[in-house]
């Protein structure tokens, strides 16, 4: 019999949100199991979603295993280990060491807090400090992901780098008073600074950027009035467990420490067909990466994979009403476990609302004399997360329609340097002296797609234009040309905005009624991919995002497009290697891999705290259904009273 102590209660769905009791479930196995010390530490604790066979498969009521994946980090030596620990059976499905000789698991708060110790402590940091008259009294290290440069004595050791930043009060916020010229490469594994490069001294900038602080900002203006958002009846969603209901959507919501909010099983139930109809299978941001353009001597490494290398649902926040959320919300609190195995729970962590969205569709008949006009509504699924000196906000958007947008909002602090004429060419001037390297914020969706059903195929559809000539005599013809996508090779593809490029998901087995195939399409930005050489580390590092579009057939264990373990790794894994078999995708089970994103030029604007910047996507049905899907929403739907008529 199981010890009830080593279990967890199954929950009804094998989608579900971790609980605080299914992470007190797995500690206490892996510590019956003796694979716990006081060194070792929990890097993550994700729950390990059943292959997609299994999960189309199954059906209410039916017994669900729940799954672990756990990573966990030994301090003392850096030793690394992966355990499936199943928290229904009680028991270690397998427990493997990784090899860590050509990358490492995510970096800890633990060991965040171990560098600032170790740089203190060190006598070429301290004598780098008096250099430039500075103690290590008033200097906070901030440690950061080395990447992989080929330095030599690096593989397989733990590695980080600090910069510093003067914070003459613990009131100040550090970043507008950068160290630069300076920065040390540290050795978590060994604990100790393995080199330190001292190449200039830069004179510090003197404006520490307190925007919380009433003497910095000046009085907060009071011409602003309220603004109240009601909803008198209540919301139009409902919430069972993680199960999502609103108008003719249906969906599932899932977080976990790596990619943060994930949504499931997405489908709109169609009324004409009187049946709900698939979209997709699953959607996440799966990667993100923030590479720098200064390719000084102490800062030409700065490329970071904030959910590979750091885990940014670790980091959700806690959302407040009134701030973060305005209007009728419903709050999601996510559970993770900390680094010692314990549960810890972010209040508030995914907000959901309503939102009116302007018109829906409008006409005004001046033949008929009728006039209608309704209003867009749409349900945003949003959550925070706070990654060192930036904040990003995710949302995603359903509306009454049948589209699906996705925004990343970025703001929070931008990353500051030293600013030297020299440099210009690479960073704005921000204030006196006080430089932001340009960089860019790139976002990788994973959109597992499911149109109308499992097999599905692209289509790359732009415009066609038409010479003058035959058939074209007047030259005002234009067209648009589709080319079907048919392998992962073919399917490398970017954006091109002046030939309207975009990508249409159809499924070649299900038809509408004018006998089309039904279709969503990708509506990209188009803005630029990553843009340091091809040649260079990050880009073979982060090659997902050289382009702005992936296809891949579906495997279950393809999850992230940089690969599984990001963190001091090389290269070449993920969607390079996947892709190496070049596997067929016309009318199979297909993912898709979307990179967008935001190229930063800082401005003065910026400092000391970001505007919110937003970048992101839209999938918009494209024959899906038979005409307007919303025919049938009612002119008063937003308390308003623009009914038609004569």
């Amino acid at each position: 019999m199981t010890d009830r102590a080593l279990t967890s209660t199954p929950p009804s769905h094998p989608i579900a949100m971790l609980t605080a009791e299914e992470v007190d479930a797995v500690r206490a196995i892996l510590e019956a199991a003796g694979k716990l010390g006081p060194s070792v530490r929990f890097v993550s604790v994700i729950p390990e979603e059943p292959n997609k066979a299994d999960l189309l498969a199954f059906t209410p009521g039916s017994t669900v295993d729940r799954v672990m994946r756990v990573q966990l980090l030994d301090r003392a030596d850096g030793a690394s280990f992966e355990a499936l620990v199943s928290v229904t059976r009680g028991c270690v499905d397998s427990f493997e060491r990784l090899d860590t000789s050509r990358s490492q698991l995510p970096i800890l708060n633990e060991e965040f807090v171990a560098v600032q110790e170790i740089l203190d402590n060190d006598p070429g940091w301290k004598e780098a400090l008096a250099r430039r008259g500075l103690t290590t009294e008033t200097v906070l290290a901030t440690s950061l992901s080395a990447g992989h440069y080929d330095i030599p004595g690096e593989d397989g050791h733990r590695i980080v780098r600090a910069f510093g930043f003067d914070q003459p009060r613990k009131t100040d916020l550090p970043w507008g008073q950068p160290i630069d010229g300076l920065v040390a490469y540290v050795d978590l594994t060994e604990g100790r600074v393995r080199e330190i490069i001292d190449h200039a001294v830069i004179p510090v900038p003197q404006d520490p950027g307190n925007f919380h602080d009433p003497e910095y900002t000046g009085p907060q203006r009071t011409s602003l009035k309220p603004i109240e958002i009601t909803q008198p009846e209540g919301v139009s969603f409902s919430v069972e467990d993680n199960l999502v209901r609103w108008e003719n959507w249906t969906l599932r919501l899932g977080y976990n420490v790596r990619e943060g909010l994930t949504l499931h099983d997405i489908s709109f139930f169609d009324k004409s067909r009187d049946r709900h109809r698939s979209v997709i299978h699953r959607a996440s941001i799966a990667e993100m990466i923030v590479p720098y353009a200064d390719p000084s001597p102490t800062r030409f490494w700065q490329n970071y994979f904030d959910q590979g290398e750091y885990l940014f649902g670790r980091y959700g926040n806690p959302l407040e009403l009134g701030c973060d959320c305005l209007g009728e919300i419903h709050y999601i609190d996510a559970v993770i476990a900390d680094e010692e195995g314990l549960p810890l729970t972010i209040p508030n962590t995914i907000c959901m609302h309503e939102e009116d969205f302007g018109v829906l569709w409008k006409h005004t008949d001046l033949l008929v004399g009728v006039r209608e006009t309704r209003r867009q509504r749409r349900l945003v699924i949003s959550f925070f997360t706070t990654v060192g000196n930036y904040d990003y906000g995710f949302y995603w958007y359903l509306y009454l329609d049948g589209t699906i947008g996705f925004e990343a909002k970025a703001t929070g602090i931008v990353f500051t340097s030293g600013y030297q004429e020299e440099r210009a060419a690479y960073t704005t001037e921000v204030a006196p002296g006080l430089g932001a390297p340009f960089h860019q914020h790139l976002f990788c969706a994973r959109l597992d797609m499911a149109v109308d059903g499992r097999r599905n195929a692209v289509d790359e559809v732009e415009v066609a234009r038409i010479p003058m000539g035959e058939g074209n005599p007047y030259g005002n013809a234009f067209g648009r040309r589709a080319t079907r996508l048919v392998s992962e090779q073919a399917a490398k593809r970017d954006a091109n905005p002046a030939a309207n490029r975009e990508w249409h998901v159809v499924n070649p087995e299900s038809t509408n009624h004018l006998g089309q195939p039904v279709g969503y399409a990708l509506v990209p930005e188009g803005r630029p991919t990553l843009l340091a050489d091809e040649r260079s580390s990050i880009a073979a590092r982060a090659e997902f995002a050289r382009h702005h579009l992936w296809v891949t057939r579906h495997a279950d264990d393809e999850r992230y497009p940089a690969g599984y373990l990001v963190n001091q790794h090389r290269g070449g894994a993920g969607l390079p290697a996947w892709t190496e078999a070049d596997r067929g995708i016309d009318g199979e089970d297909i993912v898709l891999w979307h990179t967008f994103g935001l190229t930063h030029w800082p401005r003065p604007e910026d400092w000391p705290i970001m505007p919110v910047d937003c970048t992101g996507f839209t999938l918009k049905p494209v024959g899906f259904f038979d005409r307007n899907p919303t025919l049938d929403v009612p002119p008063g739907s937003t308390g308003g009273h623009c009914h038609g008529g004569a």
